[in-house]
């Protein structure tokens, strides 16, 4: 039998990192993604945005971000993280910027025939309204809802933004509707945005959510807060979903929401490596929106 090709970034020490395929990690671009364990997908898409817009860039500012890394061996694992998981970069699914009900189609469609491929897929948005269809992409394949953790400043759980139902701001109430999260292992993490009324969080509550405040960090610490989560979370399929402002502006001002007073980078990165062990199926990075970003923090 035939050993599996190892699929692996392009060595910065063979050629330098601003040089090389424009991919994520400078890892391989595959059409035909079942040679990999994990498919990296961009979601070009802001028109569900409320305010600053931008995120439609998102995708390939973290790509361009990418090239920094050095990636071929972790220290604080030990590892050689593309020899032990086979990823490749996927490229974007197209879906019409002016069209939101068409859009979300597109997105479910492209997730799902990800997903039939691989093992999981990392979506990099694009603004929060991607997450509503990739939710339904991840409950076709895992045949039932996910435990979901949330990380961002706001709730996102909204009914309708001026009578629209598919915004940034209402994804999972969208995804609440059709049982796409299960309500007794899901939460919210780093919330600290303004609300419209206590109503907000009497409905959120409703929906089963627990919320982790961003003000939890300073008096629990991280590790605390990693531990609340996998006890949240069980032994249940994970899709986690990280809005980028649940982060300080101070550390990543690129975003069309921000809000003061958030998580730091250190902060995120040691709660995420504390999620370790969790059952993780998929999950997305959102928000991204390079134009605010003069410094591509």
């Amino acid at each position: 039998m035939k050993s599996k090709k190892i699929i692996e970034p392009v060595m910065g020490t063979k050629v330098p990192r601003f040089a090389g395929p424009n991919t994520f990690a400078r890892l391989p671009e595959l059409r035909d993604v079942e040679k990999c364990d994990i498919a990296i997908v961009g979601i070009p898409f802001d028109a569900g945005t409320s305010y600053r817009p931008g995120a439609r860039f998102g995708p390939q500012s973290i790509r361009q971000a990418s090239r920094h890394l050095r990636t071929n061996y972790h220290p604080n694992y030990d590892a050689e993280p593309f020899k032990v998981q086979q990823v490749a970069d996927a490229g974007d699914i197209a879906c019409n910027p002016f069209n939101i009900d068409e859009a979300i189609k597109q997105i479910e469609k492209g997730a799902t025939e990800l997903l039939e491929k691989v093992g999981g897929i990392i979506s990099m948005g694009g603004d929060h309204t991607i997450a509503f269809p990739l939710l339904r992409s991840i409950n076709k394949i895992n045949k039932g809802p996910v435990a979901l953790v949330h990380f961002d400043a706001h709730l996102d759980t909204w009914d309708t933004y001026f009578g629209a139902p598919y915004t940034h701001g209402t994804p999972f109430r969208r995804a609440r509707e059709e049982n796409l999260f299960l309500d007794d292992a899901s939460m919210h993490v780093g919330i600290r945005g303004p609300l419209y009324s206590r109503d907000d969080l009497k409905n959120d509550e409703s929906f089963g959510f627990k919320i982790i405040h961003c003000d939890e960090f300073q008096t629990e610490g991280t590790d605390k807060i990693a531990e609340r989560i996998k006890k949240r979370v069980g032994d249940n399929a994970l899709y986690l979903s990280i809005d980028i402002d649940v982060l300080d502006p101070a550390f990543a001002p690129g975003t069309g929401t921000p809000e003061i007073a958030g998580m730091t980078s250190r902060e995120i990165v040691n709660v995420l490596r504390g999620l370790s062990g969790l059952n993780l199926v998929s999950a997305d990075v959102v928000e991204v929106a390079p134009a605010y970003d003069h410094a591509e923090v």
